[in-house]
C-alpha cells in the first residue's frame, strides 16, 4: 500500500463576519510574505555574489512581526506559516535555476491562503466545515469524501467575481497495480478541436468557449473602460466581466474533465507529443486558439486520471516528424499548415491530423516496447548475477 493524495474542491459560503476575517487573512498572508521578502532582498543585495552564504541565511518567522503589527494575531497563524514556506520554496527554486527571483505580492494577485490540519482543527459537519478562526462555515458539498481519506490541509481562494472556494487536500492508502496494456490511443493536438484520435480519426470537437464569448466579453469590457475606476458603476461592471470570464473558464474545465475521464476509462495507455504550447502560440501567432483549448490543463487531468488506475501517459519527442511521415509507407514530405489532407506518392490519402495521430501511436508503442525490453533484460541480468 502506498500513500496517495487527492484534492476535493467545494464552494464556500461564508457569512458577512467570516468574509471580513477571510479578507483580513488574505491581506495578512500577503503582508507577511512581502515583509519577509523585503528582508531577504536586503540580505541578497549585501552578499549576492556568495550564493553559499545566501543559502545558509535563515528566514525570519511570522512571529517576529506580531509584536510590531498586532493585527497579525487576529488571523490563522498556520496561514502565515505557510506564507513563509511558500517564500522558502520560491527561493529554493531560484537558487536551483528553476524560477526567477521571487516577486512581491500585489492585491491584484490571486487571493488565497492555506491552513493545515492540526489536532482536529478542520472537520466536515453536515453541510459545514470547521476552519481555524472562522469556526463553522457553510459549504456546498456536492460529493462525499471517503471516510478513510485523511484531511491534510485546506486552501481557501476568492475569485475575481467574489466567490469563495475551498480545496481540501486528503491522504489515503491504495495499492495501484500496473494495468496490462491492451488498448492504446495516439492523440494529435488540433488547434480547432483539441485533439484527433488515431482510432478512426475521432475528434474531441472542443466548442471553443472563449471564441463563443468573445463578442459579448469585448462589449462588456468596452463599457468597463468608460466607467470611472473605483466608482460603484465601475465595480458593478467589473463584476460582470469577471463572471463572464469565470463562466468560460468553468465550461472549459468541465469539458476537459469529461474528455480526460473518457480516455482514461477506455484506454490503458495514451500517447501524445511533448509540445511547447507557449512557444507554439508565439511562433505561429495562434495565442488565443492555443490558450482557449487548455491543452496543458487537459494533459494534467489525463495524467492523474491514468495514474490512479495504473495506466500510462506516454509523451514522444516534439521533433518527431509525425505530420511529415506517411502512416502507410513511412515516406516523408513537407506539410505546410494550409495543407489539411496528407497525399503520399504511394497513393495513400488521409486527413492530416488523423495521419499524424497514427504516427504518434506507433512511435509511442515503439518506446513502450523498448522500455519493457530494457526492464526485462535488467531483471534477467540481476537474476544471472545472483
Amino acid at each position: 500500500m502506498t500513500k496517495q493524495y487527492k484534492a476535493f474542491q467545494f464552494r464556500l459560503l461564508p457569512n458577512k463576519v467570516q468574509e471580513v476575517l477571510l479578507t483580513k487573512t488574505f491581506g495578512c498572508v500577503r503582508f507577511v510574505y512581502n515583509k519577509m521578502l523585503e528582508e531577504r532582498i536586503e540580505t541578497y543585495e549585501k552578499c549576492k555574489d556568495d550564493k553559499e552564504m545566501l543559502k545558509k541565511q535563515k528566514f525570519p518567522t511570522p512571529a517576529k512581526y506580531k509584536s510590531d503589527f498586532p493585527f497579525l494575531k487576529e488571523v490563522d497563524s498556520l496561514a502565515l506559516a505557510n506564507a513563509q514556506i511558500n517564500l522558502q520554496n520560491a527561493y529554493k527554486n531560484f537558487f536551483e535555476d528553476r524560477a526567477e527571483f521571487p516577486k512581491f505580492k500585489s492585491r491584484k494577485n490571486k487571493q488565497s491562503y492555506t491552513t493545515n490540519m492540526v489536532n482536529g482543527n478542520i472537520k466536515l459537519k453536515a453541510g459545514h466545515i470547521k476552519l481555524p478562526k472562522l469556526k463553522l462555515v457553510k459549504i456546498k458539498q456536492h460529493r462525499e469524501i471517503p471516510a478513510d481519506y485523511k484531511i491534510k490541509s485546506c486552501t481557501i481562494t476568492k475569485t475575481k467575481s467574489g466567490k469563495y472556494y475551498i480545496s481540501i487536500l486528503t491522504e489515503y492508502e491504495k495499492e495501484i497495480t500496473p494495468a496490462i496494456i491492451q488498448h492504446v490511443v495516439g492523440l494529435d493536438f488540433s488547434m480547432d478541436g483539441l485533439y484527433v484520435e488515431s482510432e478512426q480519426g475521432k475528434k474531441a470537437n472542443y466548442p471553443r468557449f472563449y471564441r463563443q464569448s468573445l463578442d459579448k466579453l469585448a462589449k462588456e469590457q468596452r463599457i468597463l473602460s468608460r466607467r470611472k475606476k473605483g466608482s460603484l458603476r465601475w465595480e458593478k461592471q467589473r463584476m460582470k466581466v469577471a463572471k463572464l470570464q469565470e463562466k468560460t473558464a468553468n465550461q472549459r474545465k468541465n469539458f476537459l474533465h469529461h474528455k480526460s475521464k473518457k480516455l482514461s476509462t477506455n484506454y490503458d495507455a495514451v500517447i501524445m507529443e511533448d509540445l511547447d504550447m507557449k512557444g507554439m502560440s508565439q511562433a505561429l501567432h495562434f495565442g488565443k486558439s492555443v490558450h482557449d483549448n487548455g491543452w496543458g490543463m487537459f494533459t494534467g487531468f489525463l495524467r492523474y486520471k491514468l495514474e490512479e488506475q495504473g495506466k500510462q501517459l506516454i509523451k514522444i519527442d516534439k521533433w518527431f516528424p509525425s505530420t511529415k511521415r506517411c502512416s502507410h509507407c513511412g515516406a516523408e514530405k513537407e506539410m505546410p499548415l494550409s495543407e489539411r489532407v496528407y497525399q503520399c506518392s504511394c497513393g495513400f490519402v488521409l486527413d492530416r491530423d488523423h495521419n499524424s495521430a497514427i504516427n504518434i501511436k506507433r512511435e509511442g508503442l515503439r518506446m513502450l516496447a523498448k522500455s519493457i525490453t530494457i526492464k526485462t533484460l535488467g531483471t534477467r541480468g540481476l537474476a544471472r548475477s545472483t
